[in-house]
């Protein structure tokens, strides 16, 4: 098996980590510097407001929006006055290490949060720990050392927790725990024990701060071990010193760049390449396998191809292809994945997948090869939170079963905590997996600004009738002569041309007069209402007569001909004439003889030429969104 790790830095716009097994695409991480990540950084807060209801506070920390703050990761020990803040972070006091009981290995899930094989942003609490109220641990303006466990999404802020980790390579540094021990990930007996006896040496040389040895330390010497807690301790001196002298907020601890964090928990023995195409990048790996792991030297290299190095493997098609909600395998088998707010929903359909055997055999056969694709999927876009997932139907209980094996043995791998239910009697199956940040789709597209993000806008016709509904209402509003509607121009081709008679009968019923003008930058559900008084009635052309918008209508897809112009001239006199016999309260005679031209604009409602509707004086051009 063939498995090598690409590291795309040319661009410093986007950083880009691909894991490839056998020319497959298998990981993807993205790193947008413009975009605020702060997963794993360290930071001393201030406590802004504590809100009992949710048993949560809210903290300061220096980012765009307060971070979020629950009891549950609150140390019992800043609810003593008299305790330091140092001695907390430290560990020195008793309550800052309570609520640990039983085997420190049993603390496997601290390992999680510190980013490694089993996940980021895992809680670092132990199960049994008592919990006090939210306004007992804490007061309001109170400061606080916190660190990130899981990044703001949307309009959410980060999740915070004030148990403090800090991984290396083989060993995660925890104050709070007070002890050392062995991930219970690691399952082989006596391998867990050579490194228990291992981390009972080291422990003496960790000034007093709890560890524990991740999955990655496994057949680790006591050397290499022992590299990685120096290097531990060195960053926790830093940490230590910038609290004592800071401020806050401000950060103690950030989490190192892309390409380090990816050496630093995803690089295996097994991998047989490290490709970067960036010299500086490849220079701050070999520093940090130098100090680390430098029996590994020899596998970094440094690509200098003038192909870009994701074409160059074959993955850059893969990556666009995880833009797709459809997925088509090379059996036939489709599988659509759709993300919402709430929850992402995959499902499986045969497609063009076809057997000799019966129904129940068919729909067993795919559900089991869509399930490695379906695993990979959920990897590749980090899709986190609720998913269910919709299998084709199946009506033998063994085969069921079987399919929810096959699922959990295919998630094995993977580093995020993921808990998978049973398929439901309507062929449903729930699954959790954690959510450490937005997911590769909200991270790289924006929402749609016309559909905002529901792939769907109204009809036309639909707008057209709700614009025409308020329209009947406006106008009879009192010290209104009339009103101008700028609408889309499909919207405005509507009103104008399937509805010009409704127009016609609506300024004959209000005697007042109704303006439609069309405005491409608008979106399709985009309408503006302008009142407007008699005196803005009718625009001067620079003859003096009234303009009627043909020009523009015929910009827009009408009719232009020479016979509509003759039309527009003569309707232009007839209008003149009319106004000065009435008094200017009645258009309909000259608008109806210039429709008869080729003009859209009928029924007594009135369009602005195109020279108007594009860059003239408008009143008043912002959208108003609905109808």
């Amino acid at each position: 098996m063939s498995r090598k790790i690409l590291i795309n830095e040319a661009d410093p716009e986007e950083r880009r980590i691909a894991v490839v097994e056998n020319g497959l695409l298998q990981e993807i991480h993205i790193d947008n510097p413009s975009r605020e990540v702060h997963l794993g950084n360290v930071y001393k807060g201030k406590v802004v407001n504590i809100e009992p209801s949710i048993g949560a506070a809210f903290v300061d920390y220096g980012g765009s929006r307060n971070g979020f703050l629950h009891a549950s990761d609150v140390l019992p020990a800043y609810a003593d006055p008299k305790v330091s803040l140092e001695d907390i972070v430290t560990g020195r006091v008793e309550s800052a290490r309570a609520g640990y009981s039983g085997e420190i290995d049993e603390a496997a899930s601290l390992e999680k949060k510190a980013g490694g094989e089993e996940g980021q942003g895992e809680e670092a609490k132990p199960k049994g720990r008592g919990r006090l109220p939210i306004n007992e641990l804490l007061k309001k303006g109170q400061e606080v050392v916190v660190q990130i466990t899981k990044d703001g999404i949307g309009a959410k802020g980060s999740t915070l927790t004030t148990y403090i980790s800090v991984p290396g390579r083989y060993l995660v540094f925890m104050p709070s725990l007070g002890k050392c021990g062995v991930s219970r990930k690691i399952a082989d007996e006596k391998e867990r024990n050579r490194l228990k006896k291992l981390v009972h040496e080291l422990a003496k040389d960790s000034g007093g701060i709890g560890f524990i040895v991740r999955t990655a330390g496994v057949n680790r010497t006591k050397k290499e071990l022992q590299k990685d807690l120096d290097y531990l301790k060195k960053l926790w001196s830093l940490l230590m010193k910038r609290l004592r002298s800071a401020q806050a907020p401000a950060p103690l601890y950030e989490e190192s760049d892309l390409a380090i964090k990816t050496m630093r928990d995803i690089f295996t023995p097994d991998i047989q390449e490290v490709v970067v195409d960036s010299e500086d990048a490849y220079k701050r790996i070999l520093e940090f396998l130098d100090k680390l792991m430098p029996r590994f030297r020899n596998r970094i290299v440094h690509y200098k191809g003038g192909e870009p190095i994701f074409h160059h493997y074959g993955v850059e098609a893969e990556i666009e292809t995880l833009f797709d909600n459809r997925i088509e395998l090379k059996s036939g088998i489709s599988i659509v994945i759709e993300q919402t707010e709430a929850l992402v929903a995959i499902d499986v359909n045969s497609g063009k997948f076809k057997t000799e055997s019966d129904l129940e055999e068919t729909a067993y056969l795919t559900n089991m090869e869509a399930i490695p694709e379906i695993v990979r999927q959920i990897r590749l876009r980090d899709l986190g939170g609720m998913l269910v997932i919709d299998f084709i139907d199946m009506m033998e209980e063994k085969h069921r079963k079987a399919v929810e094996k096959h699922l959990r043995e295919c998630l094995k791998g993977d580093r995020a905590r993921v808990k998978v239910g049973k398929i439901s009697q309507f062929g449903m199956l729930e699954m959790t997996r954690q959510r450490v940040g937005p997911g590769l789709k909200r991270m790289l597209f924006a929402q749609c600004p016309t559909c905002r993000g529901t792939g769907m806008v109204r009809s036309a016709s639909s707008q057209g009738l709700a614009v025409l509904r308020r329209l009947r209402a406006t106008l009879r509003r009192k010290n209104v002569d009339g009103v101008e509607v700028t609408v889309h121009p499909d919207v405005a081709d509507y009103l104008l041309n399937q509805k010009r008679g409704a127009l016609f009968d609506l300024e004959r019923e209000t005697g007042r007069f109704v303006r439609i003008v069309p405005e491409p930058s608008f979106p399709g559900e985009g309408v503006h209402f302008q009142a407007l008084s008699r005196k803005e009635e009718a625009p001067q052309g620079r003859n003096g007569s009234r303009e009627n918008g043909s020009s523009h209508s015929s910009q827009q897809g009408g009719r232009s001909t020479q016979k509509g112009s003759q039309g527009q001239k003569q309707g232009s006199k007839t209008s003149q004439r009319s106004k000065s016999k009435s008094g200017g309260s009645s258009q309909g005679s000259g608008s109806k003889q210039g429709s008869k031209g080729g003009s859209r604009s009928g029924g007594g409602a009135s369009k602005r030429g195109g020279g108007k509707a594009q860059g003239g004086r408008r009143q008043g051009t912002s959208p108003e969104q609905g109808g």
